[in-house]
């Protein structure tokens, strides 16, 4: 790996370590919570992979369980993920810049990769790229917990 990218993905890293800190716990109590309403660990995973939104995970299940429409299900996500609309609006312009990786930036602005883009310093020379390793590695810790909590859910169940 060039000395740069090397430089880039180390700073994204270090930034993203409270992130992981964060998800590791709460995405393996969604995969756990997934797998006690029945639904085994590779929903986690495909759910995490597209949805990547942790509080309407966490309603999703009922939904899910519940036999809600989809309709209740589009309206209940985007009532709840409204906030994250204003949180792109910020970085439009930067995301608009990034090219092809824009889509992702806009997929996976969370409150905490939000948090972490705020604190970069707009002078950092490779700016962008660690916008991006700290969307990719956000991402990676959530639907890595989520799985590990349904597998975990499967050998620890509730009652």
């Amino acid at each position: 790996m060039k000395q740069g990218k090397q430089h880039t993905w180390q700073t994204a890293f270090m930034k993203s370590i409270p992130i992981l800190c964060s998800y590791l716990f709460v995405g393996m109590a969604y995969g756990m919570t997934m797998e006690n309403a029945g639904f085994h660990w590779y929903y986690s995973l495909l759910i995490s992979i597209t949805v990547y939104t942790g509080a309407f995970q966490f309603v999703l299940i009922t939904l899910l369980s519940s036999g809600a429409s989809i309709l209740t299900i589009a309206l209940t996500a985007l009532l709840m993920n409204s906030r994250q609309s204003f949180y792109a609006l910020t970085f439009l312009d930067e995301f608009k810049r990034m090219g092809k990786k824009k889509l992702y930036m806009i997929h996976t602005m969370t409150d905490e990769t939000y948090a972490v883009n705020c604190s970069l310093d707009e002078k950092e020379s490779d700016r962008h790229g660690v916008m991006f390793g700290v969307a990719i590695l956000s991402k990676s810790y959530w639907v890595i917990a989520a799985v590990i909590g349904g597998m975990l859910g499967q050998l620890i169940p509730f009652d």
